[in-house]
């Protein structure tokens, strides 16, 4: 192996390059299983960020279901999910550019039967005794008032459309049991969010298919419920954070019981519909994910005699977990390859890789592995996040010089950050850039105390854990304390914007489609987080002063720290006025600030040739405010007030 080249940080050669990252990569969405054909969700960034059902048969032959000019992807709460079913070869799906639900039997071609334009569907359960699908649905057909959410059922031809459940702010999960006698759903109201509190709701059906008696099984306003389940036994399965842990519990005689009480998580927020952490792989055995520690088990449960067996397998991270008959698939995360819709045979152990989100094969010797850490911060508690350390086997830095960091901020901001191999983290790491992924308080995976230690100190707890974990790690001699940057989108973008305001800690930062002002936000956003405010900063507009004074863009006589703002020009979740006036804001102050609009890109980018610019800009920004000089060419960004 030829000696490593002396190069400074930040100017290291990575063979990840962006072109690499967007090269025919996808991600991945929901999965579902019919008999022993396997579905997912793949989002294709070099089809503009179309969103194509996938079918892996029996037999091993893959391809593509959704034909071209579709795209199946929801707008329900704006962040969708829950966007297709299957039942017998049949697939259901919302078609993003008109919202219509459309019916598409195998090999044929998609034929709409939803008739209003007004509507949008999620969340499908097929009802095959009554020949009828049952969806969430949300109404926008009353521009005067907030959009209207039910559940609804629809024939599989698009006739009979009718509401089974409505009256509350919004409704999840409608699932039937496996005799189609019960039905329960989940549902919760303003201002919650359904990781706050929300209600499991169970009834009876009629023969005609109508709500019958139903009563309030689990959850309230202070317990949040997620993903019910019917066991194959038609017994009733749900996690719940009542014991202050996402736990599994079975519904039983009247009266709940926990299935596997663990001071762990099985349960995840629901930003979107149709996520999930377990199934039944046979009548009485539960296959299941749960985070502990910052690491990821999968179990086997036997639900009649309570034991349990670790299934040990090569990945760090499981996600969407769908159970067939004695096998799983989920999309599985490694540590040094890209992700994968994995099938996993639970009698032998044996992994089939059905599909890969990239081609790219990376040596090990350019790939940084996650290190889970904790540090103290504000108010004597500790936090957590994953770092990883520069890796690039062809370089190493001059004696004595230390990395410049790049904190990585989640959105949500009640999500986490996952140690799975993420070639966007790569990409920064093979070049010289140590990354810090932070798990801030109020994020999921370390128990509700934890996830709820951000109730109304969004902007304060989250930004204080982000300064003091780059702090930590400089304490540790692990990075260069003069060369820090933080990055985030969404509310990571606003904890982002916070951090710079309000700290002195970064010497630079990125805000993807973050919020400047939490009070516009509260007043031009959709109705999902219409009201998240209330919980996390305070009820508007009864506290007003705390979202004046936790807004960025009323503050930017303390910003004096380079910023680069990157906003999609459709985003109906932070609407562009957010990153423009931050933007004009700072120019006007005279403070480094670049700005790049995406025409075409709602919340979250989907666009390749988007999703390169955004990351070459944002290297680009770093080396011209740090000083070091990027290996690779990389099309300049206008950077105004910059000398």
């Amino acid at each position: 192996m030829p000696e490593a080249l002396i190069a400074p940080y930040g100017a290291w050669k990575s063979p990840i390059s962006s072109d690499l990252i967007v090269a025919d990569s996808i991600r991945f969405g929901p999965i579902a299983i019919d008999g022993q054909d396997v579905y997912w969700i793949e989002q294709r960034a070099a089809e503009g960020g179309r969103n194509v059902i996938v079918r892996r048969a029996h037999g091993g032959d893959v391809q593509d279901i959704t034909p071209e000019g579709f795209n199946a992807r929801t707008r329900v709460h704006e962040y969708g999910g829950g966007a297709f079913t299957v039942h017998e070869g049949t697939v259901y799906f919302s078609n993003y550019v008109d919202q219509g639900l459309y019916r598409q039997e195998l090999n044929g071609i998609p034929k709409r039967i939803s008739e209003s334009t007004d509507m949008r569907y999620a969340d499908g359960e097929v009802d095959p005794w009554r020949r009828r699908l049952i969806l969430v649905r949300e109404d926008h057909g009353d521009s005067t008032r907030e959009a209207v959410n039910t559940i609804v059922s629809i024939g599989m031809d698009g006739a009979n459309e009718h509401i089974l459940v409505s009256g509350n702010d919004f409704y999840s999960t409608p699932r039937l049991s496996p005799d189609g006698r019960q039905l329960v759903w989940l549902t919760w109201n303003h201002p919650n969010m359904p990781w706050d509190g929300c209600e499991l709701w169970l009834a009876t059906l009629k023969n005609d298919g109508d709500i019958g008696s139903m009563e309030r099984v689990a959850g309230g306003v202070d317990e949040s419920i997620f993903q019910p389940e019917w066991s194959p036994a038609d017994e009733l399965f749900f996690v719940s954070d009542r014991s202050g842990w996402w736990n599994i519990y079975r519904r039983r005689g009247g009266a709940d019981e926990p299935v596997c009480p663990m001071e762990a998580e099985f349960g995840l927020p629901q930003w979107v519909f149709g996520m999930s952490t377990f199934g039944f792989v046979s009548r009485n055995h539960l296959a299941c994910t749960y985070i502990q520690h910052g690491v990821q088990q999968l179990l086997i449960l036997d639900t009649e005699d309570g034991s349990q067996r670790t299934v040990v397998r090569p990945y760090r991270t499981l996600g969407g977990l769908k159970a067939g008959d004695g096998f799983i698939v989920v999309d599985a995360g490694s540590t040094a390859e890209p992700e994968a819709i994995v099938r996993l045979d639970i009698a032998t152990g044996d992994i089939a890789v059905l599909r890969r989100a990239s081609a790219m094969r990376i040596d090990p010797g350019y790939v940084s592995t996650a290190e889970h850490i904790e540090f103290p911060t504000a108010r004597g508690l500790t936090a957590y996040g994953y770092f990883y350390a520069p890796a690039n086997r062809d370089f190493a830095a001059p004696a004595g010089e230390k990395p410049p960091l790049l904190v990585n901020i989640h959105g949500g901001p009640t999500a986490a950050a996952h140690p799975a191999f993420d070639p966007l983290i790569q990409y920064w790491t093979s070049r010289g850039v140590a990354i810090l992924d932070v798990d801030y308080g109020g994020s999921t995976g370390y128990g509700t105390p934890y996830r709820r230690r951000l109730n109304g100190q969004w902007g304060v707890v989250d930004v204080e854990d982000c300064v003091n974990g780059a702090r930590y790690l400089v304490e540790r001699g692990l990075v260069d304390g003069n060369r820090l940057a933080i990055s985030g989108g969404s509310a990571g973008g606003y904890t982002t914007l916070c951090a710079l305001t309000f700290h002195e800690t970064f010497s630079a930062g990125a805000s993807y489609y973050g919020v400047s002002d939490v009070e516009a936000l509260a007043a031009d956003t959709h109705k999902f987080e219409s009201r998240y405010g209330d919980t996390m900063i305070g009820p508007y507009p009864a506290r007003r002063d705390l979202y004046v004074e936790r807004s960025p863009i009323n503050h930017v006589e303390k910003l004096s720290t380079p910023l680069i703002i990157f906003q999609g020009l459709e985003d109906k979740v932070v609407p562009p006025a957010q990153a423009e006036t931050m933007f004009e804001a700072v120019r006007a102050k005279g403070v480094p600030v670049a700005y790049l609009p995406f025409a075409g890109e709602q919340h979250g980018f989907r666009i390749a040739a988007n999703i390169k610019r955004a990351l070459d800009a944002e290297f680009y920004f770093y080396a011209k405010v740090f000083g070091y000089t990027p290996a690779d060419e990389i099309e300049p960004v206008d950077i105004l007030n910059l000398t």
